[in-house]
């Protein structure tokens, strides 16, 4: 990989069904950086991550991720410097599967292991990431048995699995209760403690992990605010994106939480 950005978007547009999704959108991430795409339901976060990620195409703009540059690259090859973190993958692994082999099916992008061949390097190397993320205790569980805060940390320790130069996470922690959330959320905070760069797309402030540095907040397709996440996420700017009054506090453990600042009643 050459010197430069990660990850580099630029004026980035999807038109789907004769209406735009995304329109004219920069994100450009650097090697120590970890952001955060937030927005509303329906704002274009996850199609923008789904393009960097080289599934999907935009109607225009350029992609580069690392050294490859989507339309002129197998994209078999460019995916695997990617590492892909998404809820709905879930439901595409087979039940019975150890949490150790899922991890360890990631080597090829596999969603079986039987289709490749494993060393025993690889199979301590899963374990070693499922420890690393608090689960080693649950390798030799069965994926289907797990609840879904710890199916969502075993695919993070999946997302790992390659060694990838950039981590990609739609949404990570969706669907799951307080318990569940807050466990992901340390798992997230070592990953962003690491060297590996991150993008998370996501629509609840609470869920960004501390060691976060940049936001791209989106609405209506459009950025409305990038940058350096003490400056560009505000009270302000989430009030425009949800088009509420929004207040943001900032805790000491580096943690966010918003709430409406709109009276009751």
């Amino acid at each position: 990989m050459g010197a430069g950005p990660v990850v580099e978007l630029r004026d980035i547009n999807v038109v789907r069904d004769n209406r735009a999704i995304i329109t004219d959108v920069d994100l450009i991430v650097e090697p120590d950086q970890h952001w955060v795409v937030l927005g509303p339901n329906g704002c274009g976060k996850s199609t923008l991550l789904r393009i960097a990620a080289f599934r999907e195409h935009p109607t225009s703009g350029s992609v580069r991720v690392l050294d490859s540059v989507l339309g002129r690259v197998d994209i078999r090859r460019a995916r695997g410097a990617i590492g892909w973190v998404a809820s709905g993958l879930a439901d595409s692994l087979r039940p019975e599967l150890t949490a150790a082999e899922v991890v360890v099916t990631a080597l090829h992008g596999a969603l079986e292991p039987w289709w490749h061949t494993y060393t025993d390097n690889d199979r301590s190397r899963a374990i070693q990431l499922l420890k690393r993320l608090g689960v080693g205790t649950l390798a030799h569980r069965s994926f289907g048995t797990l609840s879904s805060g710890e199916r969502q940390r075993v695919l993070l320790a999946r997302g790992l699995m390659g060694d990838p130069a950039v981590v990609l996470l739609d949404e990570p922690a969706s669907g799951l209760d307080l318990g569940g959330r807050e466990e992901l959320i340390g798992s997230l905070e070592i990953m962003t403690a690491s060297t590996v760069p991150t993008i998370m797309v996501t629509h609840h402030v609470d869920e960004i992990p501390a060691g976060a540095t940049h936001v791209l907040v989106m609405a209506r397709g459009s950025t409305l605010s990038s940058g350096p996440i003490e400056q560009h996420l505000t009270g302000e700017v989430l009030s425009e994106a949800f088009g509420l009054g929004i207040r943001l506090d900032r805790r000491p453990d580096g943690r966010l939480s918003a709430y409406s600042s709109r009276p009751l009643g």
